[in-house]
């Protein structure tokens, strides 16, 4: 067993922190940007992640970090190179290439394997976890989510309609068992998990998932049958509706909710989270912070660059952009808005077209130029030395899409929420069966196209956002397009400097997949206090 209490010694210098099945880095970003008293109270020891574009975003995010935090905690300026690379003017290997020592640190602190997988193996993944921390170090935080689509209520759906499938089958309701692993291993002082809120529903042979994850968790030996006892743990919730988990057979699931606009964030995003304490550390944890304002999607990403969409059908230019949209007025669908009780709409949708002389031409590039700018958390967001923002450019659309959301868009403005297909004129109705089914008895496809209404917060950003972006509408008639990777970037509140790398689907898949850093780091402050109170650090 580990040591206790009273054997561990009194820490300045920053926390490790191992973060499983890392995604982009959203969780790690939260913990590594936490600081108190001018110092940064924790650093990444290690990040696992299967994915290759999204280990390429962690890699360069750790490398970012081997840049700007000494082994102190204090921080220090990025190096120009930085912002020539973001900027486009150096590649990536030249970036590296000049900074080798923090590219090796990063290359060690970011690994790009599966856990789970029997290569590298379990072994190999308890021997990398043993050198992250080092010898004697007893203070640390295990962090992760382990992957959730068999748990998300969309995911259920899907899964309902393929022959043959069982819950219980499926290899990823078993990853948190890797996660498991890890703790009855290491033994972790404190560890956060994230998952998503389907994960309180779903059951398994007639069992509750959640209530067994808990029981679990609170014995990992004894759940993974090794024999040998070791530390239990507790369990709580860090919502405002917080306790101690200990009665799985009343699950309110406002105690382990964590709605994520409750606590700042520009997004309406609603899931699990535990925060485990191992039995020698007898303090109980702070909760989140409640009371904080409420900020909305304009208060995110008013302050980027405006931008067009773009055409995938016929020749891509502003012209042909804004003539489509003009030509509008003369369809049959705007006709009958205006004789159908729609007269508010299509006087907001005559008034956008009659501004689209003054729009933006420009699509965006993977770094616009610019003075960005929100309306909350600005030292947090912007930073000055990049002269612009990265991942900022619009994706294509079909032209009869963009009529769908020009309507719904002025829909949204006039009326103050989100169209379903029921208020859509018949004619912008996509052309299949399941449409039609949706105008009449509602149901999941009933809110097809969906804009992002500009005085609220979003909608869950998740990675359906890579898929078409119908979801994902901007609130403004005039730019008539999906969100960018950067706005959905905004939403999940990474800084404006954290840059994703890959493809645009996968930049999208991402995104969704994160934890909003600026909620990670309220937990961090949680875990930092819990610390504080058992006195293992000043």
């Amino acid at each position: 067993m580990s040591a206790t209490i009273r054997t561990v010694p009194r820490r300045s210098l920053p926390i490790p922190v191992i973060d499983l099945f890392a995604g982009p880095g959203g969780l790690g970003e939260g913990f590594a940007a936490y600081q108190e008293s001018g110092a940064y109270r924790f650093r990444i020891a290690l990040s696992i992640e299967k994915d290759a574009a999204a280990w390429e975003t962690l890699r360069l995010r750790a490398f970012f970090r081997h840049l700007t935090m000494a082994p102190d905690g204090s921080g220090m300026p990025a190096p120009s190179d930085y912002y020539r690379f973001v900027r486009g003017e150096i590649s990536l290997a030249e970036l590296f290439g000049r900074h080798p020592k923090a590219a090796e640190a990063a290359q060690r602190e970011a690994w790009n394997v599966e856990l789970g997988a029997p290569d590298p193996g379990h072994e190999a993944v308890r021997r990398r976890i043993t050198e992250a921390l080092a010898a004697r170090c007893h203070c640390w935080v295990l962090i992760g989510g382990p992957p959730c689509q068999p748990f998300s209520l969309a995911g259920r759906s899907r899964n309902r309609g393929k022959v043959g499938y069982r819950l219980e089958t499926d290899p990823r309701h078993e990853l948190y068992r890797e996660y498991l692993r890890v703790i009855a291993d290491h033994w972790p002082p404190v560890f956060v998990m994230e998952n998503v809120k389907g994960l309180l529903s779903a059951r398994v042979n007639g069992t509750s998932l959640f209530a067994r994850v808990i029981e679990d968790l609170s014995d990992p030996r004894r759940a993974l049958s090794m024999g040998k006892r070791g530390h239990k743990y507790r369990l709580f919730s860090v919502s405002r509706h917080g306790q101690l988990l200990a009665d799985f057979s009343s699950i309110d699931p406002r105690h382990y909710l964590v709605l994520a606009e409750e606590y700042g964030i520009p997004q309406a995003r609603h899931r699990v989270i535990l925060l485990g304490v191992r039995d020698d550390l007898r303090e109980v944890p702070d909760l989140l912070p409640s009371g904080q304002p409420v900020h909305t999607v304009a208060d995110a990403i008013d302050g980027l660059p405006r931008l067009r969409s773009g055409l995938s059908r016929g020749m891509d230019t502003s012209d042909a952009w804004k003539s489509w949209l003009r030509a509008q007025r003369k369809s049959d669908w705007f006709r009958r808005l205006k004789d159908s009780g729609g007269r508010d709409v299509a006087e907001a949708i005559s008034t956008a077209l009659d501004r689209l002389k003054q729009h933006p031409a420009d699509r965006g590039l993977e770094f616009v130029p610019c003075e960005p700018w929100v309306n909350f958390a600005q030292t947090w967001f912007i930073d000055p030395r990049l002269d612009g923002v990265a991942n900022h450019a619009s994706r294509e659309h079909m032209p009869e899409d963009l009529s769908r959301y020009l309507f719904a868009a002025c829909f949204a403005q006039v009326r103050g929420r989100s169209p379903t297909l029921s208020d859509f004129p018949r004619e912008l109705l996509p052309k299949h069966a399941s449409a039609k089914v949706a105008r009449k008895n509602g149901g999941y496809f009933a809110d097809r196209f969906r804009v992002q209404v500009r005085n609220r917060p979003a909608t869950t950003v998740v990675s359906h956002i890579a898929k078409d972006g119908h979801y994902y509408i901007h609130y403004d008639p005039t730019q008539c397009r999906s969100l960018t990777v950067r706005e959905a970037a905004r939403l999940q509140t990474f800084p404006d400097n954290y840059i994703f790398l890959g493809n645009r689907t996968s930049q999208y898949i991402q995104v969704g997949n994160a934890v909003p850093p600026l909620l990670a780091r309220e937990i961090a402050a949680v875990v930092f206090r819990l610390f504080r109170k058992a006195g293992w650090v000043r």
